[in-house]
């Protein structure tokens, strides 16, 4: 198949998934178009003959206010359709990219390819609920040709919260667990924390709903009984409070702000705790990624994550905003050799048997044939 894949280039979840998913099927034998408005934050190295990259440029111009990208992303794509004759358009999120595909898709001379539409989370339950894009994401969702979630929580919040009347397939997000494996380089541990100190970790795009506050007096709480460090790995609007509330509670010495940092599976796989105190999750790829380098999680028990993070085995699911129950989680994780063991290595298995690339991604590429079989293209035609 020929293959555009639509992706918010940064580093958040939905565009690691798509450069992720997009590399597979490219490994797989299908030839794989990503456009996006720069290269994809997790296409670091060449992906080989089967990938190309297409950028997406808007016109900047007195008379608009912004940019105006959707636009601009759908006439690229019309462009890289006729070129190249793409069968299927894989818009990963909602709005822009799914309406992108769907105007792309109607305004080509030639034969018109699918929409696969797959929904990450706050394309629908933020984005899509404001009343400036509600309409418009009910739209793209309802005339893509098939649609998927990452979790059943998003599937079912779709349906109900946004009123969208359409199947919705569940199909979750995935893991290179070749990439991401426990027994890290120790020298790269070193760097972090002495060898009589445990190594905490989060990582997110430190936007409000991530709660990276909440990290850092979860941590505050567990320096006070245990010898630790924290890395917080990523950025966005709310890390300077998080530097400022480090200084105030007295732990800003022992807590490492990193900035993105591309080659995370690094310091997941020397980690003893990864924590993930959000107040909305859909699925919690972050976790996963942890869970498969063999680092234990104690996350809020929100959204999709009960369907990542089995409580008790995996790692502790406590309530969203409970700080002292987070706290005391971690403490009880980090304390107990044989209980970090445990989970570390049912995480692993989690991990590799039900969310691996060989699990997950055969599930897109039938979504693809489902979608060229209910509209009567075929592949080449």
């Amino acid at each position: 198949m020929n293959i555009a894949v639509l992706l918010h280039a940064g580093a958040g979840g939905s565009g690691v998934v798509a450069t992720e998913l997009g590399l597979a099927m490219a490994e797989s034998g299908h030839l794989v178009h990503f456009v996006a408005n720069r290269v994809p934050f997790r296409l670091v190295e060449p992906g080989g003959p089967n990938v190309f990259f297409h950028q997406v440029e808007a016109m900047g111009y007195p008379l608009f206010d912004a940019p105006l990208t959707t636009l601009a992303e759908a006439s690229k794509l019309a462009e890289v359709i006729e070129e190249y004759g793409i069968d299927v358009i894989h818009a990963h999120y909602a709005v822009p990219h799914a309406t992108a595909a769907i105007l792309a898709r109607d305004m080509v001379r030639s034969r018109r390819p699918v929409v696969v539409t797959t929904l990450h989370g706050t394309d629908v339950t933020l984005v899509g609920l404001n009343r400036a894009y509600l309409r418009t994401t009910q739209f793209s969702i309802e005339h893509s040709d098939h649609v998927t979630a990452v979790s059943d929580y998003l599937a079912k919040y779709t349906t109900d919260q946004m009123g969208v009347e359409r199947d919705i397939e569940v199909v979750p997000n995935f893991i290179d667990h070749q990439r991401f494996h426990p027994g890290g380089d120790s020298e790269i541990r070193h760097r972090y924390a002495h060898p009589d100190e445990k190594l905490v970790v989060h990582v997110s795009n430190f936007r409000t709903v991530k709660r990276t506050d909440d990290v850092v007096r979860i941590f505050a709480r567990v320096a006070e009984r245990t010898s630790s460090r924290l890395l917080m790995i990523g950025d966005g609007p709310e890390r300077p409070r998080a530097v400022e509330l480090a200084g105030e509670l007295g732990v800003a010495g022992r807590v490492a702000f990193l900035g993105s940092f591309p080659r995370i599976e690094e310091l997941l796989s020397v980690s003893d705790l990864f924590l993930l105190p959000s107040v909305q999750e859909s699925f919690g790829l972050s976790a996963l990624e942890a869970m498969a380098s063999g680092t234990p999680v104690v996350a809020s028990r929100i959204g999709g994550i009960p369907e990542v993070v089995e409580d008790g085995v995996t790692g502790i699911l406590c309530e969203a905003e409970d700080v002292d129950a987070m706290a005391e989680a971690s403490l009880r994780i980090l304390t107990d050799e044989e209980l970090h063991a445990r989970m570390a290595r049912a995480g692993r298995t989690r991990a590799v048997d039900v969310f691996g690339e060989a699990q997950v991604v055969p599930s897109y590429a039938r979504a693809y044939e489902h979608a060229l079989a209910s509209t009567a293209i075929g592949v080449g035609d």
